[in-house]
């Protein structure tokens, strides 16, 4: 029987500790590790700035922003948007002045041929002569117009032009990935947590915002959604047990639907998510064989 200690190797199984502390002595393959807390945002903070929201906003996918965030988002977008068409539209017309150059130079060598044609009619004793006359130049025949210019990379016989695709006015979420527009934006009230004694400010609190009807404590572990009619934010727990048996708001008593719930999604930045993809991986060269 075997020895089952941490560098025993007497084992006939390659244990998962091996494999790991070989793994990392390597310098190949993928290295994985568990985010911490410190690469979660907290729920109350805007997904493009990572900071609490002064003027917080919710997305029709339960995403929040700061108000001030998201509108220069979307003008920067709008800004690219305006650029881009402006080179696509100089493209175009580049593109149509050289279909129109092109028409232009067939027709003049339509008419080059003609002549020429009309030249071989006469007798062969002119022929003859108008051969012997004939220029060896390489500038004839409208050819300075095709010299290469090597020195200008545009001209390179290996330059290749990139066609631009008309861009797309459309401006999408940076987290959902679906469609954007400003009025679909709702503003969300938060329910601060009064306590007298306590003297701190708000940012410094772990303890912020709670649950106005409820009033349970609002964290990253509690899910929560958005009233759309009133903005204000609730648990889920509350929307299970409380609004849907009646389908009325307890804070102004009117009616609401199913649509008007906005379930808040919870913190997470740009590499990692809630109870999502909560492993980072470093991808390092794999040994080939």
């Amino acid at each position: 029987m075997t020895r089952h200690a941490r560098n025993c190797t007497a084992g006939a199984v390659y244990t998962y500790h091996e494999k790991k502390k070989d793994a990392a002595a390597s310098g190949y393959g993928t290295n994985t590790q568990r985010v911490g807390k410190d690469s979660v945002k907290n729920f109350d903070c805007c997904c493009l700035t990572l900071q609490p929201c002064r003027e917080p906003v919710v997305t029709k996918d339960g995403y929040l922003f700061d108000k001030e965030a998201i509108l220069e988002y979307i003008l920067t977008r709008k800004k690219e948007y305006a650029r881009k068409l402006k080179e696509y539209e100089k493209q175009k017309q580049k593109e149509e002045e050289e279909l129109h150059e092109k028409t232009v130079n067939e027709e003049l060598l339509k008419l080059q041929n003609f002549l020429k044609g009309e030249k071989n009619i006469v007798s062969s004793s002119k022929s003859k002569l108008n051969e012997s006359g004939s220029s060896v130049s390489n500038m004839s025949n409208g050819k300075e117009k095709a010299l290469p210019s090597f020195w200008i990379p545009s001209k390179t016989p290996e330059a290749k032009e990139i066609k631009l695709q008309k861009p797309d006015k459309t401006i999408y979420c940076p987290l959902s990935g679906k469609a954007l527009k400003v009025k679909d934006l709702i503003p969300v009230k938060f329910t601060e947590v009064k306590d007298p004694d306590d003297k701190k400010s708000l940012i410094t609190k772990e303890a912020r915002y709670m649950c106005p009807i409820t009033h349970d404590i609002l964290s990253n572990s509690v899910p929560c959604a958005v009233i759309k009619t009133t903005g204000d934010v609730v648990t889920m727990e509350c929307v299970e047990k409380i609004i849907k048996k009646d389908w009325i708001n307890p804070l102004d008593s009117t009616k609401i639907t199913e649509a008007d719930i906005i379930p808040l999604q919870r913190g997470g930045t740009g590499y990692s998510a809630v109870n999502d993809c909560l492993e980072g991986k470093h991808e390092r060269p794999v040994l080939q064989a």
